[in-house]
């Protein structure tokens, strides 16, 4: 059976069982993040993180969404210490609260899909900073030595002489960080899809070209 749906922005704050459901998505959330960081289980997991906070804006409005991501934030802090906890905030944190408002106001999936791959390259592009603070070194050079290695290895295969130059190169390293996103926001489109419109509050539904496809799968 589907949960009930929401009653606006705000309401979270005043009834009880919105302040019950906050709480349980917060607690979700966190649980999601901590199972994954001690058994990493891969892109079908992630896909998860921003869910628990984005069904919260959908049922309960904004303020709602702020404070299970909050809490989710202050939990980890507590558990896992504040660096962690950065790292679920961002991107997932606010990925959740951006698609949560987007999908309430039925938003496409080209707008949806790409302000969330703005937001998750961001908070991507954070977590190498954060990263490369703790451990003491720059981790961007780490990833621009492995791009290049396959820069140069597509160089050869191709059969150019030419060295790829380090514009090159990073251009790149960004592409691919954006490539990602996108198709991790696709994929999280897709789980929302069919999993929110069984509890009560449906995304927008995908493109026609891609319920074409998918019906062509299923034949």
């Amino acid at each position: 059976m589907g949960l009930a749906k929401g009653h606006g922005a705000g309401t979270a704050t005043r009834s009880p069982r919105g302040m019950v459901e906050t709480a349980f998505l917060a607690s979700t959330s966190g649980l999601l993040w901590l199972i994954n960081y001690y058994f990493p289980l891969g892109l079908l997991w992630r896909i998860l993180f921003p869910m628990p906070i984005a069904l919260a804006y959908m049922r309960w409005g904004k303020r709602a969404a702020w404070m299970t991501a909050l809490v989710t934030g202050l939990l980890l802090s507590v558990l896992m210490g504040p660096p962690l906890s950065l790292q679920f905030f961002a991107p997932y944190g606010f990925l959740g609260i951006l698609l949560g408002s987007l999908w309430k106001r039925r938003a496409n999936w080209l707008v949806s899909i790409g302000w969330g791959t703005l937001v998750t390259s961001i908070g991507i592009s954070f977590k190498i900073v954060l990263a490369s603070l703790l451990v003491g070194e720059n981790l961007w050079f780490y990833l621009i030595a492995q791009v290049t290695n396959l820069a140069e290895w597509l160089f050869v295969k191709l059969n150019l002489l030419a060295q790829p130059s380090l514009l090159v190169v990073q251009g790149i390293a960004v592409a691919a960080i954006v490539i990602n996103a996108i198709l991790y926001l696709l994929v999280v489109h897709l789980a929302a899809w069919l999993l929110f419109e069984r509890l009560g509050n449906p995304v927008p539904p995908p493109p026609v070209w891609l319920q074409i496809l998918l019906d062509h799968e299923e034949i």
